[in-house]
């Protein structure tokens, strides 16, 4: 088809290094190679909820080729609770309502947040715009999962959610799962939906030398068996669980040492619990680069989920994980999409979310086992390249909206 304005409206985007932000942003640059693009995004802030030096303007434009973002300040809570994260939402709703948009031929709304989009859409369903609304997170689900509401709030987070997604003309969903609960149970047709998995980011190509520079760097020794989380550290990922294995690991002896990377509003927390365990550190969120190379330099790569949480998301670490060739260690609960998701690739072990004593010992299995460890390794390595390439994800986006383009709204 001929060149299309395409505009991406997602409260997060780079130099955000966890979360939806990595996927909005290769999204957008992707497109920007055959279309148009302008983002409408907020200034960046997430982890650590503060927004970074150097961003704390009104507004601001950036440029690259065939891609204009246009960043907006908004609400950005110190101490995100529930209502909080909803406020934040909202303001930025309402800048980018009050944006120029640019006389798109299709918008890609991004959830999270939901709460912007609920503003959003209507808006662009009164300009005639086609509206894609891409859905990260579950948020009904979430609410349920991680006790953070009422009955009558979870209903009211159903009614609301439904009435969004049933708002736009396509919905994209990034798992199965996600697909069959919009459609069961948030009653949006089933024609409207598209499932495109979510892709690996980080480009991985750190040599076993630049592996042991890394270790040697992050105060790693040759005996510690490395387990690191990298990402978001909020309720949802229960991290205690962590901090307690990491405490049961000093009074066992244990060679496993628990690295915790990136930010979040529970990291304080975690700290505060951690005082005093050895055998667990905390690292500051990382460029691309230092990101991959301290990635590869671990020995098991973990996914640690709160207990109960088991639909709400996919946890979207998992596509930097499986190019790395190294195993996943998930304690997730059972019969959740992640455990799913372990089961389906290959290339990890499952153990019970909230049990520390369970996940420390398939720690250390995993850390005296080179040959599991490199056979689950080579298996998530093989399930990345066959379904999670950036290339194939893109381009299923990039059909999707030129076919909505084509078709225009729905009716």
């Amino acid at each position: 088809m001929t060149r299309a304005k395409i505009a991406i409206i997602g409260q997060n985007f780079a130099p955000e290094p966890s979360g939806n932000a990595p996927y909005t942003t290769s999204l957008a640059r992707g497109l920007a190679v055959r279309h148009s693009v302008r983002v409408i995004t907020a200034q960046p802030y997430y982890p650590g909820w503060r927004v970074l030096p150097g961003y704390r303007t009104w507004s601001r434009s950036e440029r690259e080729p065939s891609l204009r973002i246009d960043r907006k300040l908004h609400y950005v809570p110190k101490q995100p609770s529930l209502v909080r994260r909803l406020l934040s939402e909202i303001s930025f709703g309402v800048r980018a309502i009050a944006s120029r948009w640019g006389r798109p031929d299709v918008v890609v709304l991004v959830s999270p947040s939901l709460f912007a989009c609920a503003l959003i859409a209507p808006v662009a369903r009164l300009r005639g715009l086609p509206t894609v609304l891409w859905v990260q997170d579950l948020y009904t689900r979430g609410l349920e999962e991680t006790g953070q509401s009422t009955g009558v709030a979870s209903k009211i987070m159903r009614v609301v959610e439904s009435a969004v997604l049933r708002t736009v003309d396509k919905v994209v969903v990034i798992h199965e799962s996600f697909a069959r609960f919009v459609t069961d149970d948030l009653d949006v047709p089933s024609e409207r939906v598209t499932i495109i998995r979510n892709w690996s980011h980080i480009d991985i190509s750190v040599t076993p030398a630049d592996r042991e520079t890394t270790r040697s760097n992050m105060g790693w020794g040759p005996e510690d068996v490395v387990v690191l989380h990298a990402g978001n550290m909020g309720i949802k990922q229960g991290l205690s669980n962590v901090v307690a294995a990491a405490r049961a690991a000093d009074d066992r002896g244990s060679h496993v040492h628990f690295v915790l990377l990136g930010g979040g509003s529970q990291l304080l927390e975690l700290q505060r619990r951690a005082a005093g365990v050895s055998r667990i550190q905390f690292i500051s969120s990382l460029s691309d680069d230092e990101f991959g190379a301290v990635l590869q330099a671990a020995d098991v790569l973990l996914v640690n989920e709160l207990r109960g949480v088991s639909g709400m998301s996919v946890p979207s670490k998992l596509t930097s994980y499986f190019a790395t060739g190294l195993p996943v260690l998930a304690a997730v609960e059972p019969g959740s999409v992640t455990e799913a998701e372990i089961q389906s690739s290959g290339g990890g072990v499952v153990v019970p979310s909230g049990d520390p004593l369970a996940l420390l010992d398939a720690a250390e299995l995993l850390g005296v086992d080179q040959h599991t460890s490199n056979r689950l390794g080579s298996a998530g390595q093989k399930f990345r390249d066959e379904h999670l390439t950036q290339r194939a994800g893109i381009e299923r986006f990039q059909s999707a909206i030129e076919t909505l383009i084509e078709e225009g709204p729905a009716v």
